[in-house]
């Protein structure tokens, strides 16, 4: 089979292939064979050995798959070969086959293809988890989601609104934003004209916003201090910008607000069972209508490179999925 590897610490341009022979599967474990793979901002650290993981090399990049189970071990019940299936990983996702514990696998909607498949977990899974598991976002609330048109950014404001609550969302150009608000967004901000915190507290009665969904850090971090609401909430989801702010205690204090980490690489191993019952909720919410994953670019599996790259650039809006 073959396999996109980062042989050292590696830029996207150093990404190569190579061929591995067939996986088997071990005591608890399935074999899937990759369809579709999605990219993450976690993926350009990880071959850079910036990640919090740092795998040996050679190894794949990528956390996400969708495809067909083509083999099960001993012990696995809940699938079969043939079975259509989404699933996670530490790494090791850029590959034509995988080998993953069957508990990290879930079905979809026979509705769904491959590449839509292949954008949902991680992204889907994050904003869900941060969203309704760690900060317990209310009907009526105001949640304020940065870095909007992005792979996880997109799917907050989805969720947010699919939860009942209200979104504002920022963005880096007004054709980011058109697509925040075409995705549900009641208000939007491209965060290039002003500053951030004088349009949400105009927005929010003076109060600011009850939740903020921060997957960027840097200075929109800084000013996302500014802009929360007494008890608010802000979720720290990443450091998209490349800077990780500090937080100054005293602010926390003076807001009555609380800080919240959200690794869901972490959640979905610790938490299997709400794991199942999140995707059970997303995949309704889907069918229903309310979420609609946005793809915005497609490689094949030996253009990971180019895809990254993409990623990198910030042009595309969504996700990027390379196709098997």
């Amino acid at each position: 089979m073959r396999a996109v590897v980062a042989e050292k610490v590696s830029k996207p341009e150093d990404l190569t292939i190579i061929e591995l022979p067939e996986p088997t599967p071990g005591p608890g474990q399935i074999r899937i064979d990759v369809k579709a793979t999605a990219l993450n901002f976690a993926d350009t650290l990880i071959i850079g050995h910036k990640y919090q993981v740092r795998p040996d090399f050679p190894f794949s990049p990528g956390f996400e798959v969708a495809g067909d189970v083509s083999a099960v071990g001993p012990g696995v019940t809940d699938f079969k070969p043939g079975d259509r299936v989404i699933a996670t990983m530490d790494y090791g996702a850029y590959r034509e086959q995988v080998i993953v514990e069957d508990y990290l696998a879930h079905p979809f909607p026979d509705a769904m293809d491959y590449v839509t498949a292949a954008s949902f977990p991680v992204a889907y899974g994050t904003s869900y988890v941060g969203l309704l598991r760690r900060s317990h976002i209310a009907p009526g609330e105001t949640v304020l989601v940065h870095g909007a048109a992005g792979g996880v950014g997109l799917t907050a404001v989805e969720i947010a609104k699919a939860a009942g609550a209200q979104v504002i969302a920022t963005a880096g150009s007004d054709e980011k934003t058109a697509i925040a608000k075409a995705h549900g967004a009641d208000h939007v901000i491209n965060y290039t004209t002003g500053p951030i915190r004088d349009r949400v507290k105009e927005l929010t009665d003076g109060n600011g916003a009850d939740v903020i969904y921060d997957p960027v850090g840097g200075d929109i971090f800084d000013q996302s201090l500014r802009c929360i609401n007494w008890g608010g909430r802000i979720l720290i989801i990443g450091f998209a910008a490349g800077r990780i702010p500090e937080i100054p205690a005293n602010m926390l204090l003076v807001k009555s607000c609380s800080a919240i980490g959200v690794f869901w690489s972490s959640h979905r191993r610790r938490e299997p069972e709400s794991l199942r019952q999140d995707y059970k909720q997303l995949f309704d919410w889907w069918s229903d209508g309310k979420l609609k994953p946005l793809v915005g670019a497609t490689y094949p599996l030996d253009q990971a490179g180019a895809a990254m790259t993409a990623l990198l650039s910030r042009k595309v809006a969504g996700k990027i999925v390379l196709e098997v």
